[in-house]
């Protein structure tokens, strides 16, 4: 590239044309195209682009766009790392949403994304040798239970090497979201406050979104998606309502998200926030549980009285525990109230286990399934049950189980050795939460510990009932968070100074 003599600018030309070459230098290699002429070069490059794309087919028109978007945002997310998590958090929640209109295998940009910013991170370890963002007890737990997740490739129990394939990816492959994070959040503060301003932004547009469906109703291509399977009918039409998934691929992960987004909109409606910024969390918090209400889902019910029970201990605070107090008798009177509306009617049930039939066959399918765990110590292979089990061996007896909860599949495919592995994890992972919000001291900080940590136990309590951490988004949610446990507590001098 040839060197820009600055000095020309400040000749005086009298010529046209060496006005004229001032002018344009100018804006070209000082301005750096930042300016009304750069503006008007790309509006032109744009209007060529779509006029080039107008006439081409849908399909080479398509993949031109992706080229032309894709390429550059690839590049980006290769050299910063941060920004690849961004792009992980936006596809995973709009992943669930496109898969219902387009027959593409969209999910594999997830593994893209997950891919670049590992291979980002390896070539950064080529000059900086520097691997302690990953030396924690629960990096060790993680990797752990990724190394057990792919041995079980090996399985001789398992009748499907597909089936493992398409598992392992959100199962174990996608925990190394985990460790990307942790390398991009270790020494970047404004990077973990933009993620979790993406988090929380992702969470209310979905609850806003969940709203529109129930008031304003499904568009057409969502309503012809849920009327074009008899089943998926059923799940979502109950009670004489539709229940709505917003952005997600089905109510009850919807209705799982907004009751973890509500009590973390709770922790900082009483935390350390200005009063303008309490309205607002107090906003998203009767947005996330109206939009929940109208997903029917049960578990998501009981996980919010489960999830303020838990952040008032936690935090021990008096007018948070009265608070607490008060609303939940208040809860108890609106659980015995009589009612004829369906959302009413089934938010009631979720408190009344004994009399869900639901709950009941589901723990008969657990006393059936116990044997079968107790003799096969690694299972009977990752995808041998749900929905790639019914792909994959649909004559197996396995794939029939309906499993239901995380738990029990951890058991079903990777054994009551994998089922350890399993609780061991979410123990190290809440332990992790508490051990750093016990010892940080900034009030900020401590609330993010304190928000994170709830999440991580609800999603726990979900686990028993319900596959709550499979699936999208709350996967990549989860392990950003995880990232977030390990990587706050740097950004907090006091933690620092007590750490031994």
């Amino acid at each position: 590239m040839r060197r820009f003599n600055h000095g020309h600018l400040f000749l005086r030309h009298t010529s046209v044309l060496g006005r004229a070459k001032t002018w344009l230098e100018r804006r070209l290699w000082v301005q750096k195209l930042n300016n009304p002429l750069g503006v008007a070069l790309v509006l032109l490059a744009s209007l060529a682009v779509a006029w080039v794309m107008s006439s081409l087919s849908f399909r080479t028109g398509f993949v031109l766009y992706v080229v032309l978007v894709g390429a550059p945002l690839i590049v980006l997310c290769l050299f910063n790392v941060a920004f690849s998590i961004g792009m992980m958090l936006f596809v995973a929640l709009m992943v669930p949403f496109v898969t219902k209109f387009v027959n593409v295998p969209i999910g594999t940009l997830l593994d893209l994304l997950i891919l670049l910013g590992a291979v980002g991170i390896l070539l950064r370890q080529i000059k900086e040798r520097d691997w302690t963002f990953a030396k924690y007890p629960l990096s060790y737990m993680i990797l752990i239970w990724l190394y057990y997740n792919a041995m079980q490739v090996l399985n001789p129990y398992a009748e499907s090497k597909m089936a493992w394939l398409y598992t392992v990816r959100s199962v174990a492959i996608q925990q190394v979201v985990f460790f990307i994070g942790a390398y991009a959040f270790r020494n970047n503060r404004k990077a973990i406050f933009a993620v979790l301003k993406l988090i929380v932004l992702m969470c209310f547009a979905a609850a806003l979104y969940g709203l529109k469906q129930q008031f304003f109703g499904f568009s057409a291509a969502e309503t012809a998606w849920v009327m074009a399977d008899p089943e998926r009918f059923q799940l979502y039409y109950q009670w004489n309502m539709m229940r709505i998934p917003s952005f997600c691929y089905d109510p009850t992960t919807f209705g799982i998200l907004m009751a973890c987004f509500a009590i973390f909109c709770l922790v900082f409606m009483v935390g350390p926030v200005k009063i303008e910024h309490k309205l607002l969390w107090a906003v998203m918090l009767i947005c996330s549980l109206w939009a929940m209400a109208y997903t029917g889902t049960r578990t998501a019910f009981a996980l919010v009285p489960v999830g303020a029970v838990f952040y008032a201990g936690l935090i021990l605070n008096r007018k948070v525990v009265l608070i607490s107090g008060l609303l939940a008798v208040l809860g108890a009177g609106f659980v015995l109230k009589s009612t004829s509306s369906g959302v009413i009617f089934r938010i009631q049930s979720a408190f009344r286990p004994a009399q869900d039939d639901s709950m009941n066959l589901r723990l008969e399918n657990q006393k059936k399934i116990q044997p079968y765990i107790q003799s096969h110590p690694i299972g009977g292979g990752l995808g041998s049950c749900g929905v790639w089990g019914k792909r994959f061996n649909p004559e197996s007896e396995l794939s029939k189980f309906p499993h239901d909860s995380s738990f029990v599949r951890m058991g079903v495919e990777l054994g009551w050795i994998g089922l350890i592995l399993y609780t061991l994890l979410h123990y190290v992972v809440l332990r992790t939460g508490l051990y750093y919000f016990i010892r940080c001291r900034d009030p900020l900080i401590k609330a993010i510990y304190a928000g994170i940590t709830t999440w991580m136990f609800m999603l726990a309590v979900a686990c028993y009932v319900q596959e709550a951490i499979l699936q999208l988004p709350m996967n990549v949610i989860y392990n950003v968070f995880l990232a977030l446990l390990v990587t706050l507590k740097n950004f907090d001098p006091a933690f620092e100074a007590r750490e031994v």
